[in-house]
Parts: structure tokens; C-alpha cells; sequence
């Protein structure tokens, strides 16, 4: 061998070749470095020093206390505290008993109308605890504009039951019903001569947002590592659309007091990778409206784009000023403004954009596929006419002067909510100041009374409102079946302080879960194995 290596010629670099490769390996390394640090300076500018330590160091403890979870003993308790909770979610979600009929394959023979209606009857007493939302005791969920308007909404879907938008020219009456909706919508919102398409609800549009901004980014700037810049209350949605989509978030806090947005934190945040900032015109948690008009002109100042949430909003928030109520800019007549979502329906949204050329970002096209040239505006592709159908007998319906007399009715009752929380249950504290339909209350005073206790004696009443976090607060999302019982709820939500007060029972829905979050550096990821739980109950049969 020794011989064989003597024989052979082998490469030797001269000390010009070794210095040019010691020079690129050195270039490389300095290339990641930079890199890197440019990426931590952006995140640290965006969460700020003190929240990145916080951040870094939660993390630190998460991952220490899962890996000791590994250890049998602790993996089993655990493991045996998820089971009991996944058994006390099947007991509330599945129907239990011999008298439960479980339909688990087709039936050899079809069965006729007479039965099946009387089937889903019993399937209603099975499930036990049926909510009436008819007593106007759910938060938000349901929006009934009264019995004349379901029956005009049923007719609408009746007749175009089987129709598919995807197939224009076999359905005409649908596409032409689409295509109005939103430009319904669109002069609702100030902008006749924008552009949008329909949805299959709100976390869509969102999502819809999102895509279109990144895909518009990196077309128009080269863009390939994009980042989006949200407040802590805007909607779940976006932070789904930038998981599914590869987008970075960057969550700013809001003014403890006007529960807005810090715009100082979102100017910090904006850097060369971000693709949209979003504003929520209300959002969900507190109903709370964002600073538009400033995210506007922070949005025009760096061209990036900016997404108004109206979904919750809807049809309330353009109605508020002919209302007579105050409100603060939120559409498209503000500069900067790119987009908004609006919900028309259940089941059906908008999302609306400034012009048809930032919306051809959404579509999705593939002229190579076999079956044919294949375009979508959105993420489905055949889609319920039905849906949009009713949509559209639904604003046909209520028309202008409706929804003008929907939202002084709703409003009023929302003020009235705040207004007497306010004078009347010094306990509590209202988030913010509210212009729309969501109401939210905290405890005034955290260390004498936990608002989620408050929240279980009201569930105990019937009442179904959303448990929030950061702070801790309960909301309720009025429509017009709570207009009747504004009164009730008062009179409820008094009572059930008291009762948190005297006798917290600790073991509330509310309390537990939302407790259960807060509890450890691992609270949250036990929350998801709930979490988890419950959506594989869901499709328990």
C-alpha cells in the first residue's frame, strides 16, 4: 500500500489556491453570522429586551420540565390526568347508554323523509343538555334575524341545493349572486371599485389575507423569509394562516387601558421581511377597535400591507356612524388600508381588497394539470351555491335600513351591558371602551375576586360567554336574541359575583383550563393535550 501511495501523483494546492478557500469558508461563516444576528436584532426589536429574556427563558424551563415528564412516574401521573379529562369531555360530547342508536354504516335500505326527521329529533334528546339559544343566553355563535328571515334563507338554499360555483356556466344565477354579495359588501366598506371573493367564513379570509400578502411580497420584492406584524387580540386566524403558510409573527402588545395596539411596538416590529401589519375593527377577545388611521399611515410610510379584521365587526361597525354612535376610521377610506375581512353569513365571509391586482395574488392557477386548466380564487374549489344563495337573500332581505335598525339595537344593548357593569358591579371592570356588539369584564381587583369563577356561576345560570386570558376576563358577543334579556343578564352576572365571592368552587371549566394554562411553564402544553382531546372527540361516533 505504502508503495502503491508513493506512486501516485496527489493534488497539492499552491498557498494562492489554500488562501482563496480559507477566504470562502471564512466568507461563509461571516455570511451565517450576520444572518443570524440581523434575524435576532429583528426579533429582539419586535418582542423588545425584556420580553425576549422572558421568552428565552421560559423556554429554557418548558424544555427542562418536559424532559423530566419523560420519567415514567411523572409521564404516567400525567398520563393518567389526560385520560380522566379526555373522559370528562366524551361524557359532556357523547351521547352514553344502551338507548343510544349509533349509525356507523349506511343502512341497507334508504329510509324516508318521515324517518329521518324523527331520527335527528332523537338524536336531540340523546344529546341531553340541547341548548335553547333561542333564550338569547349564547354569546355571539348564533346570529337568527327572526323566523321570516330563516324561511326567506331556506327558500334561497332549497332552490340551489346541488349548485356548484365552480361550474359557472352550468349555475349563471350563482356566479351573478357572488359576484353581487361583494360588491355589496365593497360599497359598504367604501371602496365600489375594489375587488374581492366570498369565503367559507372568516378564518379564511384571514388566511386568504395572509397568502395573498406573502405571495405578493415575494413576487413584487423578493421576499422569501416573510414576517407579519399582529396585535396580541387579533384573531387566532392569522397566527393559523402563518402556520400553514410559513410566515413568521410577530405579536405586539395592546394599551392596558384603550386595549389598542401600541403603534410604537408595531413601528419597531416593521422590517425588510414584513409582508402585512394588521388592525382588528373589533376584535374578538375584548371588542376592542385598533388605531386604523396610524397603522395606516405606518403601513403607506414602509409599502407593506395592512389587513383590517371585520369579521366580527361585519355589519355592525359601517352602520355605527348613521347609528349616531362614535367611531373611529376603519376602512377603506383610510390611506393604507389593503384589505379587510368581513363575515356576511355563517359559513360565508368576504375578503375585499383595495384593487383587482393585489387580489390575483390570491388565486391559485395550474394550466399543466392533467385534467385540464385548473383555477380557484380561494382555498376550495367546488363549494356549496347554496351557502351563497342564502347570503344573498339574506342581504336582500334586510337591506339597509335593517341592518341601520339592527345595529342601533344591538349596540344599544351593548352600551347598556358596559353602562351598568360599570355603575352597578363595582367588582368588576369593563376592557376598554367597546363600540360595537363584544362586551368583555375583568376582576377590578384580581386578589379579591377571580372573574372566571364568575364566569363557571354563570355557565351554572345558562349562560354561555368566552373565557379570555391576559388578562383574565369574560365576554359576551351580543346579537339580537340578547336584546331581550339584557336585564336578566344583569341581574345573573350580579348574583354569580356574590357567589364567587363567598363560595369559589375551583372546579369550573373556566377555572380549571384557563387555570391549568397559567400554572406552569408546561400549563399551556397541557392545554393543547386537552385540546387535542376535544377535537378527537368531535369525531367520536
Amino acid at each position: 500500500m505504502s508503495l502503491f501511495l508513493s506512486r501516485v501523483n496527489l493534488p497539492v494546492l499552491s498557498p494562492t489556491g489554500r488562501n482563496f478557500w480559507e477566504n470562502v469558508k471564512t466568507a461563509v461563516v461571516v455570511y451565517i453570522i450576520f444572518t443570524r444576528l440581523v434575524k435576532t436584532e429583528r426579533h429582539v426589536r419586535a418582542r423588545g429586551i425584556v420580553h425576549s429574556v422572558v421568552d428565552v427563558y421560559k423556554s429554557v424551563v418548558q424544555e427542562t420540565l418536559l424532559l423530566a415528564l419523560r420519567f415514567p412516574a411523572a409521564r404516567k401521573k400525567v398520563e393518567n390526568e389526560l385520560a380522566k379529562a379526555r373522559l370528562e369531555i366524551e361524557k359532556k360530547l357523547v351521547p352514553q347508554g344502551p338507548g343510544v342508536t349509533r349509525h356507523l354504516s349506511l343502512p341497507d335500505q334508504g329510509h324516508d323523509t318521515d324517518w329521518i326527521i324523527k331520527e335527528m329529533a332523537k338524536m336531540d334528546e340523546e344529546s341531553g343538555s340541547h341548548v335553547d339559544w333561542r333564550d338569547g343566553k349564547v354569546s355571539g355563535a348564533v346570529y337568527h334575524g327572526g323566523e321570516d328571515m330563516q324561511k326567506v334563507i331556506i327558500a334561497a338554499m332549497e332552490r340551489y341545493c346541488v349548485s356548484n360555483p365552480l361550474h359557472p356556466d352550468v349555475f349563471p344565477a350563482v356566479r351573478k349572486m357572488e359576484a353581487e354579495i361583494v360588491a355589496m359588501v365593497l360599497k359598504l366598506y367604501n371602496n365600489p371599485n375594489g375587488a374581492g371573493t366570498t369565503t367559507s367564513g372568516g378564518t379564511e379570509s384571514i388566511i386568504m389575507a395572509v397568502k395573498t400578502y406573502r405571495d405578493w411580497a415575494r413576487a413584487t420584492k423578493g421576499i422569501t423569509e416573510p414576517e407579519m406584524v399582529v396585535p396580541i387580540t387579533a384573531h387566532a386566524a392569522f397566527d393559523k394562516g402563518a402556520a400553514y403558510l410559513g410566515v413568521k409573527v410577530h405579536t405586539i402588545p395592546v394599551h392596558p387601558e384603550t386595549r389598542q395596539v401600541d403603534i410604537k411596538r408595531v413601528r419597531r416590529a416593521i422590517n425588510a421581511n414584513t409582508i402585512m401589519i394588521v388592525g382588528s375593527a373589533i376584535n374578538f377577545p375584548d371588542g376592542n377597535q385598533d388605531d386604523i388611521f396610524a397603522l395606516g399611515k405606518l403601513a403607506s410610510k414602509h409599502k407593506v400591507g395592512l389587513h383590517v379584521d371585520c369579521c366580527l365587526g361585519s355589519f355592525i361597525m359601517p352602520f355605527l356612524e348613521e347609528a349616531g354612535f362614535p367611531v373611529q376610521p376603519f376602512d377603506f377610506r383610510v390611506e393604507g388600508v389593503t384589505s379587510i375581512s368581513c363575515d356576511t353569513h355563517k359559513g360565508s365571509s368576504i375578503i375585499m381588497y383595495r384593487d383587482a391586482a393585489l387580489r390575483r395574488y390570491q388565486y391559485y392557477i395550474n394550466p399543466d394539470w392533467v385534467g385540464g386548466l385548473y383555477g380557484s380564487p380561494s382555498i376550495a374549489g367546488s363549494r356549496p351555491g347554496a351557502i351563497i344563495a342564502g347570503t344573498w337573500a339574506a342581504l336582500q332581505y334586510m337591506g339597509h335600513s335593517g341592518y341601520l335598525e339592527s345595529c342601533k339595537q344591538i349596540v344599544t344593548a351593548a352600551k347598556t351591558i358596559a353602562r351598568r357593569i360599570k355603575s352597578e358591579i363595582p367588582e368588576l371592570r369593563i376592557l376598554g371602551n367597546p363600540p360595537a356588539s363584544v362586551v368583555a369584564f375583568a376582576s377590578a381587583h384580581e386578589s379579591e375576586l377571580n372573574v372566571l369563577e364568575v364566569g363557571d356561576a354563570m355557565s351554572k345560570k345558562g349562560w354561555h360567554l368566552n373565557a379570555l386570558s391576559k388578562p383574565a376576563a369574560v365576554h359576551i358577543a351580543v346579537t339580537r336574541l340578547t336584546i331581550p334579556v339584557v336585564d336578566q343578564f344583569i341581574a345573573d352576572l350580579k348574583d354569580s359575583v356574590r357567589e364567587a365571592q363567598i363560595t369559589p368552587s375551583g372546579k369550573g371549566t373556566m377555572v380549571m383550563l384557563y387555570g391549568l394554562g397559567q400554572s406552569s411553564a408546561v400549563g399551556p402544553t397541557m392545554v393543547g393535550h386537552i385540546a387535542e382531546a376535544f377535537l378527537d372527540t368531535m369525531y367520536k361516533a
